[in-house]
């Protein structure tokens, strides 16, 4: 009789990051992924002790992805603002990750070398030794916000999409002035949050670089 399947490390974070695309992290369990690759918990439970330690690890794979073949280049700032689109590009392969990212973190190899660039960044800029780790903080909460954000349009199908359209339209175009005579004055340019997401990612990222430039001494 031969023995179940010993599954490697790699290929069990690769079927949870195909689980993840089509659903989300609550709807995400060790017992699914254990069904999807033909086995049971407890040899999955040998690799990770449990579901948010997989689902940490699966994220990490996400930020060696974008972290390979990355050489920093340019100031500080260019140098944030590369590294923050290169997340964006990267997860919005993935988009459900994204948002497991901002909720989970990670501690894997991934995850520093993210910490480290964006520390080198932030120290490159003239910055106090003592501000570095209050303005990175500040910064990656911000940044996994926008990509979290990001993922979460990313998995919006197309009839969804125009659904939400339609009752954009609806509530914007069909404003009652005397009870919202804001929305009703600016009906016609109001954009929906699907509208425009490069733009408004790097505006929003950019505005926060200044703000930590203008406390440079």
């Amino acid at each position: 009789m031969t023995g179940r399947r010993r599954w490697s490390t790699e290929e069990i974070l690769e079927s949870a990051a195909e689980l993840l695309r089509a659903s989300d992290a609550e709807a995400f369990s060790v017992r699914k992924l254990a069904a999807a690759l033909g086995t049971d918990s407890s040899s999955l439970y040998r690799h990770f002790r449990n579901k948010t330690e997989l689902l940490r690890a699966v994220a990490d794979r996400i930020l060696l992805a974008a972290m390979d073949g990355y050489r920093p280049e340019g100031d500080w700032k260019q140098r944030v603002m590369a590294l923050a689109l290169r997340l964006r590009e990267t997860f919005g392969d993935q988009p459900q990750l994204a948002a497991v990212w901002g909720r989970y973190a990670s501690g894997g190899t991934g995850a520093r070398l993210v910490m480290e660039e964006v520390l080198q960044a932030l120290r490159s800029s003239g910055l106090p030794d003592e501000e570095v780790p209050v303005r990175y903080h500040r910064l990656v909460v911000l940044l996994a916000a926008l990509l979290a954000s990001e993922g979460g349009i990313g998995t919006i199908t197309p009839k969804e999409y125009e659904e939400g359209m339609e009752q954009f339209r609806v509530a914007v175009l069909g404003a009652d002035p005397e009870r919202f005579p804001a929305l009703a004055h600016f009906a016609r340019d109001v954009r929906p949050l699907g509208a425009d997401r490069r733009t408004a990612f790097e505006e929003i990222l950019a505005a926060h670089l200044a703000r930590i430039e203008a406390q440079i001494p």
